[in-house]
């Protein structure tokens, strides 16, 4: 009689937890400037190995370096520089507002404000963001009013949204910003929707939906890239992984793929991988109009 051995089920363990001491020390990280950059329309498998690198433009020495650089004039960086910094001062006034009491809500984007304000600048008027609670930058790098933000924030009469949403939870359609969700994922499959309605009325706009990288493990999130890949609806799929925010730890949400951003592969979208706290080559990445979908996954 065949012996057969004994199973035991692998379940991933985070190497650090919350509060422990990070250790990036096994991460490989590509050199500046050394990612080459492909055509627009480039299929999926020609660029594989961009879902694994990951794109750089500044090196350590602050220049902007490869051939990702030079698509900003100083100009356009400053004003760049300027909407990140004041995305973090507006972070740090509204989080002191709600540990004061004075809100009953409040969710950071330290550390992502070059993700949505990069991003932002390669959009035209008329596309559409469907995006989480930590893309403020999406509004901020848009002219939005921060008055009309701190209404909705505390709730007072002035709110844009007369107490119907959830504080931080925006909504502008003239801003392209559409209502945050407090259900996870859901965004995903609406903005494919969304890109699918553009593209069957023959329009130019596009879509851009965002997810945190615990809510990819949602099945929303899958259901999203199958109408994405079999429709080729006009679609950027950003998936930001802030490595351990409030939810599962990349391990288990990734799965077996490696990076979040090989997680489109599967499906046959073009994935790249670019580094989050890069302005320009978060721009870079996003600059160029999709006609079939595209994934990014920005690491911060």
């Amino acid at each position: 009689m065949t012996e057969f051995p004994q199973l035991s089920l692998h379940v991933p363990e985070p190497a650090v937890r919350p509060g422990g001491m990070p250790d990036f020390s096994n991460v490989n990280i590509a050199k500046a400037g050394s990612v080459p950059r492909p055509e627009v329309d480039a299929a999926s498998e020609d660029i594989r190995d961009l879902a694994y690198s990951i794109i750089r433009v500044l090196n350590r020495d602050g220049e902007a370096v490869g051939p990702w650089a030079g698509l900003l004039s100083d100009e356009e960086l400053l004003t760049g520089l300027k909407h990140m910094m004041k995305l973090r001062a507006f972070d740090a006034r509204m989080l002191m507002a709600q540990r004061q009491g004075k809100t009953s809500f409040y969710m950071q984007h330290l550390g992502e404000e070059a993700v949505s304000c990069a991003f932002r600048k390669a959009l035209k008027k008329g596309d559409m963001n469907f995006p989480t609670y930590r893309q403020a930058g999406l509004l901020i790098a848009d002219d939005y009013p921060m008055v009309e933000m701190m209404n909705q924030i505390f709730s007072n009469e002035s709110d844009p949204l007369r107490g119907r949403q959830l504080p931080i939870m925006y909504s502008s359609k003239d801003h392209g910003f559409f209502t945050i969700s407090g259900n996870l994922a859901t965004q995903y499959v609406q903005a494919v929707g969304w890109a699918m309605a553009s593209a069957i009325k023959n329009d130019t706009k596009i879509a851009a939906a965002w997810i945190g990288d615990g809510s990819t493990a949602e099945s929303d999130f899958h259901s999203a890239l199958v109408f994405a890949s079999t429709y080729k609806a006009p679609v950027i799929l950003n998936i930001v992984n802030n490595q351990w925010a409030i939810s599962t730890f990349q391990g288990i949400a990734r799965g077996g793929s490696g990076t979040f951003a090989a997680r489109g592969l599967g499906f046959g979208i073009p994935a790249l991988r670019v580094d989050g706290n890069d302005y320009l080559a978060v721009y870079a990445v996003s600059f160029g109009r999709p006609s079939a979908p595209g994934a990014i996954s920005d690491r911060r």
